[in-house]
Protein backbone atom coordinates (compact mmCIF):
# COMPACT_ATOMS: atom_id res chain seq x y z
CA UNK A 1 0.00 0.00 0.00
CA UNK A 2 2.72 2.14 0.69
CA UNK A 3 4.30 1.05 -2.76
CA UNK A 4 0.77 2.34 -4.32
CA UNK A 5 0.48 5.78 -2.32
CA UNK A 6 3.92 6.96 -3.19
CA UNK A 7 3.42 6.15 -6.78
CA UNK A 8 0.12 8.10 -6.39
CA UNK A 9 1.80 10.88 -5.20
CA UNK A 10 4.85 10.85 -7.06
CA UNK A 11 2.59 11.09 -10.73
CA UNK A 12 0.63 13.94 -9.68
CA UNK A 13 0.86 16.78 -12.03
CA UNK A 14 2.26 19.14 -10.43
CA UNK A 15 5.13 17.33 -9.63
CA UNK A 16 6.03 18.95 -6.64
CA UNK A 17 6.45 16.45 -3.36
CA UNK A 18 3.80 15.59 -1.62
CA UNK A 19 1.52 16.99 -3.61
CA UNK A 20 -1.86 14.73 -4.93
CA UNK A 21 -2.91 14.53 -8.56
CA UNK A 22 -5.89 17.38 -8.51
CA UNK A 23 -2.39 19.74 -6.96
CA UNK A 24 -3.61 19.29 -3.36
CA UNK A 25 -1.40 19.11 -0.52
CA UNK A 26 -1.43 15.81 1.63
CA UNK A 27 -2.81 18.53 4.04
CA UNK A 28 -4.80 20.66 2.40
CA UNK A 29 -8.68 20.56 2.52
CA UNK A 30 -10.43 21.03 -1.04
CA UNK A 31 -11.96 24.88 -1.35
CA UNK A 32 -15.39 24.77 0.03
CA UNK A 33 -18.26 27.52 -1.43
CA UNK A 34 -21.86 27.74 -0.96
CA UNK A 35 -24.23 29.11 -2.72
CA UNK A 36 -28.66 29.29 -1.27
CA UNK A 37 -31.09 30.58 -3.27
CA UNK A 38 -33.53 29.62 -6.36
CA UNK A 39 -32.35 27.83 -8.98
CA UNK A 40 -34.56 25.69 -11.67
CA UNK A 41 -32.19 22.98 -12.09
CA UNK A 42 -31.91 22.06 -8.09
CA UNK A 43 -35.65 22.39 -7.82
CA UNK A 44 -36.04 19.85 -10.25
CA UNK A 45 -33.63 17.55 -8.70
CA UNK A 46 -35.15 17.73 -5.33
CA UNK A 47 -38.56 17.12 -6.55
CA UNK A 48 -37.42 14.27 -8.12
CA UNK A 49 -35.51 12.88 -5.04
CA UNK A 50 -38.38 13.59 -2.58
CA UNK A 51 -40.60 11.75 -4.94
CA UNK A 52 -38.50 8.73 -5.31
CA UNK A 53 -37.26 8.72 -1.51
CA UNK A 54 -41.03 8.93 0.00
CA UNK A 55 -42.48 6.17 -2.59
CA UNK A 56 -39.88 3.91 -1.43
CA UNK A 57 -41.03 4.70 2.23
CA UNK A 58 -37.40 6.00 3.17
CA UNK A 59 -37.67 7.63 6.87
CA UNK A 60 -12.65 20.40 1.07
CA UNK A 61 -11.95 20.65 -4.62
CA UNK A 62 -14.94 23.33 -4.54
CA UNK A 63 -18.07 21.92 -2.26
CA UNK A 64 -21.13 23.99 -3.65
CA UNK A 65 -24.55 23.97 -1.79
CA UNK A 66 -27.72 24.61 -2.58
CA UNK A 67 -30.64 25.00 0.03
CA UNK A 68 -34.64 25.89 0.82
CA UNK A 69 -35.60 26.27 -3.18
CA UNK A 70 -38.29 23.64 -2.52
CA UNK A 71 -41.62 23.86 -2.15
CA UNK A 72 -42.46 20.51 -1.49
CA UNK A 73 -40.11 19.92 1.52
CA UNK A 74 -39.50 21.62 4.85
CA UNK A 75 -36.06 22.31 4.18
CA UNK A 76 -33.32 20.97 2.21
CA UNK A 77 -30.14 21.29 0.64
CA UNK A 78 -27.48 20.29 -1.85
CA UNK A 79 -23.69 19.60 -1.29
CA UNK A 80 -21.27 19.48 -4.01
CA UNK A 81 -17.91 17.94 -2.76
CA UNK A 82 -15.51 18.07 -5.21
CA UNK A 83 -17.22 15.46 -7.75
CA UNK A 84 -19.06 14.31 -4.77
CA UNK A 85 -22.80 15.15 -4.92
CA UNK A 86 -24.84 15.14 -1.56
CA UNK A 87 -28.88 16.19 -1.38
CA UNK A 88 -30.85 16.25 1.70
CA UNK A 89 -34.48 16.27 1.66
CA UNK A 90 -36.01 17.30 5.34
CA UNK A 91 -39.74 16.20 4.96
CA UNK A 92 -41.68 16.60 8.72
CA UNK A 93 -45.06 14.62 9.75
CA UNK A 94 -47.31 14.93 13.24
CA UNK A 95 -47.01 11.67 15.23
CA UNK A 96 -47.57 10.12 18.57
CA UNK A 97 -44.73 10.38 21.37
CA UNK A 98 -43.20 7.01 22.63
CA UNK A 99 -44.12 6.19 26.30
CA UNK A 100 -40.43 5.94 27.18
CA UNK A 101 -39.98 9.93 26.24
CA UNK A 102 -43.55 11.45 26.18
CA UNK A 103 -42.21 15.26 25.61
CA UNK A 104 -39.60 14.82 22.70
CA UNK A 105 -39.79 13.73 18.99
CA UNK A 106 -38.19 12.20 16.86
CA UNK A 107 -35.58 12.21 14.01
CA UNK A 108 -34.94 9.83 11.48
CA UNK A 109 -31.87 10.25 9.09
CA UNK A 110 -31.09 7.64 6.37
CA UNK A 111 -28.37 7.51 3.92
CA UNK A 112 -28.86 6.33 0.50
CA UNK A 113 -26.18 5.14 -2.15
CA UNK A 114 -28.04 4.04 -5.18
CA UNK A 115 -26.08 2.64 -8.41
CA UNK A 116 -26.57 5.89 -10.23
CA UNK A 117 -23.88 7.54 -8.01
CA UNK A 118 -21.48 4.90 -8.46
CA UNK A 119 -20.79 1.69 -10.06
CA UNK A 120 -19.34 0.33 -6.76
CA UNK A 121 -23.10 -0.09 -5.58
CA UNK A 122 -25.84 -2.48 -6.50
CA UNK A 123 -29.10 -2.53 -6.59
CA UNK A 124 -31.57 -3.82 -3.43
CA UNK A 125 -31.58 -3.14 0.13
CA UNK A 126 -29.18 -0.69 1.88
CA UNK A 127 -25.57 -2.14 1.45
CA UNK A 128 -23.23 -2.54 4.84
CA UNK A 129 -21.82 1.52 4.03
CA UNK A 130 -25.26 3.22 3.40
CA UNK A 131 -25.89 1.45 6.82
CA UNK A 132 -23.02 2.40 8.51
CA UNK A 133 -23.06 5.95 7.06
CA UNK A 134 -26.84 6.23 8.34
CA UNK A 135 -26.39 5.00 12.24
CA UNK A 136 -22.82 7.73 11.93
CA UNK A 137 -25.57 10.39 11.01
CA UNK A 138 -28.04 9.56 13.49
CA UNK A 139 -25.14 9.26 16.35
CA UNK A 140 -24.04 12.55 15.44
CA UNK A 141 -27.44 13.99 15.60
CA UNK A 142 -27.69 12.43 19.07
CA UNK A 143 -24.48 13.24 20.42
CA UNK A 144 -23.91 17.10 19.49
CA UNK A 145 -27.79 17.85 19.66
CA UNK A 146 -27.51 20.30 17.39
CA UNK A 147 -31.34 19.74 17.53
CA UNK A 148 -33.04 19.10 20.86
CA UNK A 149 -36.16 15.98 20.43
CA UNK A 150 -37.26 18.31 23.81
CA UNK A 151 -37.97 20.98 20.88
CA UNK A 152 -40.30 18.74 18.50
CA UNK A 153 -42.47 18.27 21.33
CA UNK A 154 -45.93 19.69 20.59
CA UNK A 155 -48.18 18.34 23.64
CA UNK A 156 -46.80 16.12 25.96
CA UNK A 157 -47.46 12.28 25.47
CA UNK A 158 -49.79 13.29 22.83
CA UNK A 159 -48.17 14.75 19.52
CA UNK A 160 -45.17 15.63 18.54
CA UNK A 161 -43.07 16.04 15.13
CA UNK A 162 -40.97 13.93 13.42
CA UNK A 163 -38.05 14.89 10.84
CA UNK A 164 -37.20 12.55 7.90
CA UNK A 165 -33.90 13.75 6.67
CA UNK A 166 -33.67 11.76 3.23
CA UNK A 167 -29.70 12.15 2.19
CA UNK A 168 -29.04 10.24 -1.70
CA UNK A 169 -25.63 10.35 -2.37
CA UNK A 170 -25.90 11.64 -6.31
CA UNK A 171 -22.17 11.16 -7.11
CA UNK A 172 -19.65 9.32 -5.43
CA UNK A 173 -16.09 10.54 -5.14
CA UNK A 174 -15.37 9.69 -1.52
CA UNK A 175 -15.40 11.68 1.97
CA UNK A 176 -19.65 11.08 1.73
CA UNK A 177 -19.75 11.57 5.86
CA UNK A 178 -18.41 14.99 5.82
CA UNK A 179 -20.87 15.52 2.69
CA UNK A 180 -23.51 14.62 4.48
CA UNK A 181 -23.26 16.27 7.57
CA UNK A 182 -22.99 19.63 5.54
CA UNK A 183 -26.04 18.76 4.00
CA UNK A 184 -27.98 18.19 6.99
CA UNK A 185 -26.81 20.70 8.77
CA UNK A 186 -27.65 23.38 5.98
CA UNK A 187 -31.10 21.28 5.37
CA UNK A 188 -32.26 21.94 8.97
CA UNK A 189 -31.46 25.57 9.43
CA UNK A 190 -33.62 26.59 6.56
CA UNK A 191 -36.39 24.10 7.69
CA UNK A 192 -39.56 25.98 8.16
CA UNK A 193 -42.84 24.17 10.27
CA UNK A 194 -46.30 25.20 10.27
CA UNK A 195 -47.80 26.51 13.09
CA UNK A 196 -49.67 23.76 15.22
CA UNK A 197 -52.63 24.28 18.00
CA UNK A 198 -54.93 22.06 19.49
CA UNK A 199 -58.38 22.63 19.24
CA UNK A 200 -59.98 22.49 22.71
CA UNK A 201 -63.10 21.60 21.62
CA UNK A 202 -62.34 18.63 19.39
CA UNK A 203 -58.72 17.35 21.22
CA UNK A 204 -57.47 17.89 17.27
CA UNK A 205 -54.29 19.36 16.01
CA UNK A 206 -54.87 22.17 13.34
CA UNK A 207 -52.59 23.35 11.10
CA UNK A 208 -51.13 26.69 9.93
CA UNK A 209 -49.41 26.64 7.03
CA UNK A 210 -49.09 30.20 6.46
CA UNK A 211 -47.42 31.05 9.91
CA UNK A 212 -43.85 29.06 9.89
CA UNK A 213 -41.44 29.41 12.14
CA UNK A 214 -37.30 27.58 11.87
CA UNK A 215 -35.81 25.06 13.79
CA UNK A 216 -33.70 26.33 16.94
CA UNK A 217 -29.99 25.06 16.20
CA UNK A 218 -28.52 24.48 19.31
CA UNK A 219 -25.35 23.32 17.85
CA UNK A 220 -23.32 23.41 14.64
CA UNK A 221 -21.18 19.74 14.42
CA UNK A 222 -19.23 19.48 11.22
CA UNK A 223 -17.13 16.98 10.20
CA UNK A 224 -13.42 16.70 8.86
CA UNK A 225 -12.39 13.22 7.12
CA UNK A 226 -9.04 11.91 6.93
CA UNK A 227 -6.80 8.60 5.05
CA UNK A 228 -4.04 7.38 7.31
CA UNK A 229 -1.62 5.31 5.57
CA UNK A 230 1.21 3.08 7.51
CA UNK A 231 0.49 5.21 11.13
CA UNK A 232 2.77 7.66 9.07
CA UNK A 233 1.51 9.75 6.43
CA UNK A 234 -2.31 11.71 6.79
CA UNK A 235 -4.56 12.71 4.23
CA UNK A 236 -6.98 15.31 4.77
CA UNK A 237 -10.77 15.46 2.71
CA UNK A 238 -9.43 11.92 0.92
CA UNK A 239 -11.06 11.05 -2.89
CA UNK A 240 -12.29 7.95 -3.72
CA UNK A 241 -9.23 6.25 -5.34
CA UNK A 242 -7.56 8.00 -2.16
CA UNK A 243 -9.68 5.99 0.08
CA UNK A 244 -9.37 3.19 -2.00
CA UNK A 245 -5.72 3.22 -1.21
CA UNK A 246 -5.65 3.97 2.73
CA UNK A 247 -5.28 1.31 5.38
CA UNK A 248 -7.29 3.36 7.61
CA UNK A 249 -10.49 5.84 7.26
CA UNK A 250 -11.49 8.61 10.34
CA UNK A 251 -13.63 11.33 10.70
CA UNK A 252 -13.94 13.72 13.25
CA UNK A 253 -16.65 15.65 14.20
CA UNK A 254 -16.78 19.26 16.31
CA UNK A 255 -18.97 21.90 16.98
CA UNK A 256 -18.42 25.65 17.57
CA UNK A 257 -17.33 25.34 21.33
CA UNK A 258 -14.57 23.35 20.04
CA UNK A 259 -16.23 19.90 21.54
CA UNK A 260 -15.18 16.18 20.33
CA UNK A 261 -18.99 15.20 18.87
CA UNK A 262 -17.73 11.91 17.34
CA UNK A 263 -14.68 10.01 16.23
CA UNK A 264 -15.32 7.56 13.67
CA UNK A 265 -12.62 4.75 13.25
CA UNK A 266 -14.09 1.78 11.81
CA UNK A 267 -11.30 -0.78 11.83
CA UNK A 268 -7.91 -0.46 9.86
CA UNK A 269 -4.20 0.28 11.07
CA UNK A 270 -3.96 2.19 14.66
CA UNK A 271 -3.33 5.70 14.62
CA UNK A 272 -0.57 7.56 17.32
CA UNK A 273 -2.13 10.21 19.44
CA UNK A 274 -0.09 12.91 18.18
CA UNK A 275 -1.51 12.27 14.79
CA UNK A 276 -4.67 11.80 16.46
CA UNK A 277 -4.50 15.51 17.92
CA UNK A 278 -3.18 16.78 14.79
CA UNK A 279 -6.60 15.19 12.99
CA UNK A 280 -8.96 17.07 16.15
CA UNK A 281 -6.77 20.72 15.61
CA UNK A 282 -8.01 20.32 11.69
CA UNK A 283 -11.40 19.27 12.21
CA UNK A 284 -11.54 22.28 14.84
CA UNK A 285 -10.19 24.49 12.42
CA UNK A 286 -12.78 22.93 9.41
CA UNK A 287 -15.63 23.40 11.43
CA UNK A 288 -15.12 27.18 12.31
CA UNK A 289 -14.65 27.68 8.20
CA UNK A 290 -17.71 25.56 7.25
CA UNK A 291 -20.04 27.18 10.01
CA UNK A 292 -19.18 30.93 9.04
CA UNK A 293 -19.67 30.12 5.62
CA UNK A 294 -23.10 29.11 6.07
CA UNK A 295 -23.43 31.52 8.07
CA UNK A 296 -22.77 34.11 5.82
CA UNK A 297 -24.97 32.54 2.82
CA UNK A 298 -28.30 31.79 4.72
CA UNK A 299 -27.39 35.80 5.98
CA UNK A 300 -27.58 36.67 2.25
CA UNK A 301 -30.65 34.67 1.12
CA UNK A 302 -32.63 36.80 4.29
CA UNK A 303 -31.36 39.67 3.10
CA UNK A 304 -32.33 39.11 -0.41
CA UNK A 305 -35.76 38.01 0.44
Amino acid sequence: CQYQLSHYVQTSPSQKENCRPDGRELSEFRTTTLNIGENDLFLTVLNVFLHFVRSQSLFCVSCSLWSGSISTADGSALVKLGNTTIICGIKAELTNPTVEAPGKGYIVPNVDLPPLCSSRFRPGPPGEQAQAASQFIADVIESSEVIKTEDLCIDRGKLCWVLYCDIMCLDYDGNILDACIIALLAALKNTQLPEITINKETCTPEVNPAKRCGLHIHKHPVGASFCVFDDSILIVDPTAEEESLSTSHLTVVTDEAGRLCSLHKPGGTSLSGEKLQECISRATARQREIQKLIDKVIQSVKTAQ
